[in-house]
């Protein structure tokens, strides 16, 4: 029996594939859990150390770099020498980023610190830490472990057990409020908070070890409906266009509830623990929607939606009413989601599925570490700017994501008739005479 027959028959009996996704899902609710508080005590930490809008932009910004420079080694490294080797990697650098947070006070170590812990590259609430340097390694090894029919369902648990975990992590944003109360100073309850996350970065760690990863056969490569190059392409450009938006969010986020509506950090984490128990429900129902629609019309459609209700947020007189509609806003970005990573890995050469998801996202990153820079700036003067800039800089996307992909079927979505054309495009599958 040789090699390939050997993975097959192993995973037919739900072995490494069973073992890895419930591996997958713990290291997920684990950095989620540690993303949801940090990305809400962070920024409120250095508005404590004295910062401005425009100076905790920067910082954020610098942060940014590195987790760009990451996200590229950690795809390009993948394919090369193993998914889940940039994972043990990640988890020990988020080791020493959360150590170092908690021990020093100097800005340069500070900015190292956040690049190494991915500070505010999750996603923000409600995104279940679906987005980051861990994204190239981590979406290639769940789609191997899944049938590609089940993929975008799989694509939806990992971001629902993320969601739930993150809503539970943002509680832990009220733990500074109480030790202040308590007496502590305020830095002091902050720094005990990073060393928490150093402990997860630990268990990050212990859970990743388990994960068992075989080579993709050579045949992979005949079966992507898209070359790698064209792909990378199209994905370069839109996601470039989403990691604009990003960037004015997660983080600056925050600190525009705190702007707006006077939050702290306590009644933040709160209403983030809430918007994620809300975004949560749609992550499983994504996969049903998907098939239904197919993967580029779900993701059309629920981006439509969640933008036009991140423009509504502004327009709350209160800080709760902004929450809640900003929780309406993740629930619809909540049933794409899972369709558009599961579509990339669906569409990707399998064996090049890191670099594709690291070549592609490395826009993002770059464009994502460059707007909270110019949001701080300009919420000096026009404090709804991360609002305003997030839904221009998505809608933008929407339209160059839409034209990019709508003619691009993943297997499980291709039927007879829809072989790719030469630059990648498929036609419509056919519908039924009836």
């Amino acid at each position: 029996m040789g090699r390939g027959a050997r993975i097959r028959s192993a995973e037919a009996k739900g072995g490494p594939r069973t073992n890895n996704l419930r591996w997958l899902y713990a290291g997920r609710a684990l950095r989620s859990f540690a993303t949801a508080f940090l990305t809400v005590v962070f920024p409120l930490y250095l508005a404590a150390e004295g910062y401005r809008s425009a100076g905790i932009g920067f910082i954020l910004t610098a942060g940014g770099v590195g987790t760009a420079a990451l996200v590229a080694l950690v795809g390009l490294g993948g394919d090369r020498f193993g998914r889940r080797t940039m994972l043990l990697l990640l988890a020990a650098l988020g080791l020493a980023g959360s150590i170092l947070l908690a021990a020093s006070r100097d800005l340069i170590l500070v900015l190292v610190a956040s690049g190494l812990c991915g500070v505010g590259r999750g996603g923000g609430a409600g995104s279940g830490g679906s987005w980051g340097p861990v994204f190239p390694a981590e979406q290639p090894l769940l789609s191997a472990s899944v049938e590609p029919k089940r993929r975008t369902a799989a694509f939806g648990t990992i971001a629902f057990v993320g969601v739930v975990a993150g809503a539970a992590g943002s509680l832990v944003a009220w733990v500074p409020h109480l030790l202040e109360a308590a007496g502590w100073p305020v830095l002091h309850a902050d720094r005990l908070v990073f060393l928490l996350g150093a402990a997860l970065s630990l268990g990050m760690i212990l859970t990743t070890l388990p994960i068992r990863e075989t080579s993709p056969e050579p045949a992979g490569a005949a079966a992507a409906p898209i070359s790698t190059p064209q792909l990378v392409r199209r994905l370069g450009l839109t996601n470039a266009l989403n990691g604009f938006g990003i960037g004015f969010l997660g983080p600056l986020l925050t600190y525009w509830f705190h702007v707006r509506y006077g939050a702290g950090a306590g009644e933040i984490g709160i209403l983030y623990a809430l918007i994620n128990l809300v975004a949560a429900l749609p992550y499983l129902g994504a996969s049903r929607l998907a098939e239904r629609l197919g993967a580029v019309r779900a993701v059309t459609l629920t981006r439509a939606a969640s933008i036009a209700t991140l423009l509504v947020v502004a327009w709350m007189p209160n800080f709760w009413l902004a929450g809640a509609v900003f929780a309406l806003r993740m629930a619809f970005n909540s049933l794409g989601l899972p369709a558009r990573q599961s579509f990339v890995m669906g569409v990707a050469d399998e064996r090049r599925r890191g670099m594709v998801a690291a070549l592609s996202m490395l826009p993002s990153q770059v464009t994502a570490t460059v707007s909270p820079a110019v949001g701080g700036t300009l919420m000096e003067a026009f404090v709804d700017t991360p609002l305003y800039g997030a839904a221009l800089f998505m809608a933008l996307n929407l339209v160059a994501y839409y034209y990019a992909f709508r003619y691009i079927h993943p297997p499980e979505e291709a039927g007879p008739g829809t072989a790719a054309a030469p630059d990648g495009r498929r036609p419509p599958a056919p519908r039924s005479a009836d």
